[in-house]
């Protein structure tokens, strides 16, 4: 493997690839070992974009092209993307106080490790390959403003009971994602917006800047340091929470009969609740009681979009155990639709860290679009890699998926297959406010069960916006909100999400429908 010298970020211009500075020459660039490396050497050199994906014992051969097979191995460094088009990053008025910022993440402790990384990989392997089924969601766009313990534990537990009914349906581990601790970006479709004659940036997200429409909406460098130390702070609770009871397996049962008996449509699920709660209680009799830690801890990564590149910049690090680069800002981190250019900057840097990685497609994808972009991104086929995540609507995805799971197929690639419904079913409600029909998002999902049981792939998972809080901001589901309902609690700076309800209760169907899946499956269907 090809090694050349570390480059650091620039010092002239935050987007520019010259001039880079460097720290004192008693200090070395931050580095975490998972375990120390042996190694005597004091220097630590950066690598080739081949290590994007390791060698893999089910490694699939593709052809490419002459010119596409250079377009994925030529050099990669720490600062490469900034000599490609960068998209959705925002303006700073003082070049100097970025880069002040930035050394001082750039000197902050990993908010994650690269063991944890590689261990998400592995699970994401598995949904790949049908064996598993992986629930991701979160927050449109986390909130300095609402950041409780309270919030945090909600949606965790939330996705904890939504974890167990999968897995009940399924029969298979579901790996637990969290769009959290980090999702503080968001791209924005113009870069200024006006309002009584007055004209500022779009909000991008706390990170970059507030959503109140004032000055505060320039962009503000030191709003990084905060997304760093709050993204820390909620890890650390997660991790409590993953370990320290929330996630007993009798308490969480007990949650989702009590959801079931409390709806509209309750009987639905109540079969389903208590088949659960017959088999929890057998497991019990096995011997295998609360005190079991199976039954009282669980798995559970973090993920956001990485869009604003500087930032990601200052949390890579280099693995010592492995010799490679790892993004410690989160487990896992995703291409957004406007950001997933061949030549663009956001690409350019993904293909360099070890992260498992994600792509959002929407039903503009050319397939052989994605086949180059997985390939740039992958170009080993490592298993685990690759989460496309599709964000269509219903109709759109009936027509699109089949088109885009056969080039993917036919080029060999191994991706995990994810379904978005909420980014293609936004509309607008009478009263003007943004939301998300439930009917809308069940039938994407539905149509995503039925294209791939019709091309026999792999649905692999579901992606979703969504909180722990009993906010208004997507219609229907049960109880039923309706749009006379929306500005009661309606709390979102983004886009409209879930609320508990309305999420555990698309959790069972989706379950149903797993199930489904793995009896048609036993009986040879």
């Amino acid at each position: 493997m090809a090694l050349m010298n570390t480059s650091l970020l620039s010092s002239k211009s935050l987007y520019s690839n010259t001039n880079s500075f460097s720290k004192p020459k008693d200090q070395s660039r931050p580095t975490f070992a998972l375990p120390p490396s042996n190694k005597n050497s004091t220097s630590l050199p950066t690598i080739t974009a081949v290590h994007a994906a390791e060698s893999t014992k089910n490694q699939v051969a593709v052809k490419e092209s002459s010119t596409f097979t250079q377009s994925i191995t030529r050099k990669w460094t720490l600062d490469s993307w900034k000599s490609k088009k960068i998209l959705q990053l925002p303006h700073y008025r003082d070049e100097k106080k970025v880069e002040s910022v930035l050394k001082t993440i750039e000197s902050f402790p990993p908010i994650i490790f690269a063991g944890e990384a590689r261990n998400l990989e592995e699970r994401l392997a598995e949904a790949a390959m049908g064996k598993a089924f992986l629930l991701q969601g979160g927050d449109c766009a986390e909130s300095f403003e609402e950041f409780s313990a309270n919030n945090i534990r909600n949606t965790f537990m939330l996705l904890i009971q939504m974890g167990v009914v999968l897995t009940y349906g399924g029969q298979m581990p579901v790996v637990k994602v969290g769009r959290m601790a980090g999702q503080f970006a968001k791209p924005s479709s113009a870069e200024f917006e006006e309002k009584n004659g007055m004209k500022l940036p779009s909000y991008k997200g706390d990170i970059m800047n507030a959503h109140v429409f004032d000055k505060s909406r320039i962009p503000d460098p030191q709003r990084m340091i905060r997304a760093y130390t709050q993204s820390a702070a909620t890890l650390n609770l997660l991790r409590a929470f993953a370990s320290g009871g929330y996630a007993v397996m009798q308490g969480v049962a007990h949650w989702n009969l009590d959801f079931a008996k409390n709806i509209e449509q309750g009987d639905r699920f109540q079969e389903l609740a208590d088949h659960l709660d017959e088999a929890l209680g057998f497991m019990a009799a096995a011997g295998v009681t609360v005190d079991d830690p199976i039954m009282k801890t669980t798995e559970f990564w973090t993920s956001h979009e990485c869009l604003l590149l500087p930032y990601e910049q200052a949390l890579t690090r280099l693995d010592s155990t492995s010799g490679l680069y790892y993004n410690c800002s989160a487990h896992m981190v995703w291409c957004g639709e406007r950001t997933r250019r061949l030549d663009g900057a956001h690409v350019e840097f993904l293909r360099g860290i070890a992260n498992p990685l994600a792509i959002k497609v929407s039903d503009k994808m050319d397939p052989n679009e994605l086949v180059k972009l997985t390939g740039i991104l992958n170009p080993h086929n490592k298993p685990g890699r690759i989460t496309i995540i599709t964000r269509m609507g219903a109709d759109n995805l009936r027509v699109k998926l089949p088109h885009l799971t056969r080039a993917i197929g036919r080029a060999g690639h191994i991706v995990t297959w994810v379904c978005d419904p909420m980014h293609g079913n936004t509309i607008e409600a009478p009263c003007g406010l943004k939301t998300r029909a439930f009917d809308a998002i069940l039938a994407e999902v539905q149509a995503f069960f039925d294209v791939h049981e019709q091309e026999g792939s792999h649905p692999g998972g579901i992606h979703l916006e969504m909180t722990g809080q009993d906010v208004t901001e997507c219609v229907g589901g049960s109880p039923t909100v309706i749009y006379d309902d929306l500005s009661s609690c309606y709390r979102t700076l983004c886009d409209p999400r879930l609320n508990s309800s309305q999420s555990l209760e698309l959790a069972f169907i989706i379950a149903e429908r797993l199930r489904s899946k793995r009896i048609g499956l036993s009986l040879g269907l």
